[in-house]
């Protein structure tokens, strides 16, 4: 068997090309040289790139549940529940490449240990809620619901152009998924659901406002309906 730090550099090496070009960059021969190491080696290893891959994909869900259980829990679950959310997404952005390995090839029958654990810890921050009274669907339900909001979101974000994103999609979004599992309901600004119903409306209007009139009608409407 190969010394342990023979696997920690490949994957390390691995998790760099990774970082700087993407799947495209890890090849057996891109690995090897940055490794150190004689290309048979990773196959010995890893028994081909896919397990290389995978391998990766574990390192950085142990980096990603590090920065997760390095945060220190409160008396108020759902703000735990908000942290532990900005930490998934933050990670997803600085991480891209690493988070598409983890999360963008959804498979039932290749669950790894790490995502296993990762899901274990959301288990745990809505259970929390729940055990303090403030949940109104079941613990699995609302798990299902955080986990695909903040995927999802996360990899919206990282296919969006970093100059295109906007900075309160992902607040905006939990939010709304805490509403729906907590049941706690902010009112909706009367402006906000003013503009928000017109702008609905203006293709109703063809015979009173112009094209040019309508798109900046339209521009506008959607400033009102999206400010907070």
């Amino acid at each position: 068997m190969a010394p342990v730090d023979t696997r920690t550099r490949i994957l390390d090496a691995a998790g760099a090309l990774l970082d700087a070009g993407g799947r495209d960059a890890v090849t057996t021969r891109a690995v090897s040289t940055a490794a150190g190491v004689q290309p048979p080696t990773i196959y010995r290893l890893f028994g081909d790139m896919a397990g290389l891959l995978d391998a990766v994909a574990a390192a950085g869900f142990t980096d990603y549940l590090g920065r997760k259980h390095a945060m220190a829990l409160t008396d108020d679950p759902v703000a735990d529940l908000r942290v532990g959310h900005e930490i998934h997404v933050r990670f997803g952005l600085e991480h891209p490449a690493h988070y598409l390995l983890m999360y963008g090839r959804p498979d039932p029958e290749h669950e790894t240990d790490a995502a296993r654990a990762g899901h274990e810890r959301l288990t745990m921050l809505v259970a929390r809620i729940a055990a303090a009274g403030r949940l109104v669907v079941s613990v699995p339900t609302a798990v299902a619901m955080v986990q695909a909001a903040g995927t999802g979101l996360t990899l919206q974000l990282i296919a969006t152009p970093p100059e295109e994103r906007d900075a309160t999609l992902s607040s905006r979004m939990l939010e709304s998924v805490l509403a729906a599992i907590t049941g706690d309901r902010a009112e909706e600004p009367t402006t906000s659901a003013w503009a928000a119903s017109l702008l609905g409306s203006l293709d109703d209007l063809g015979g009173v406002l112009t094209p040019g009139e309508r798109a900046l009608a339209a521009e506008l409407l959607r400033r009102v309906a999206d400010a907070r």
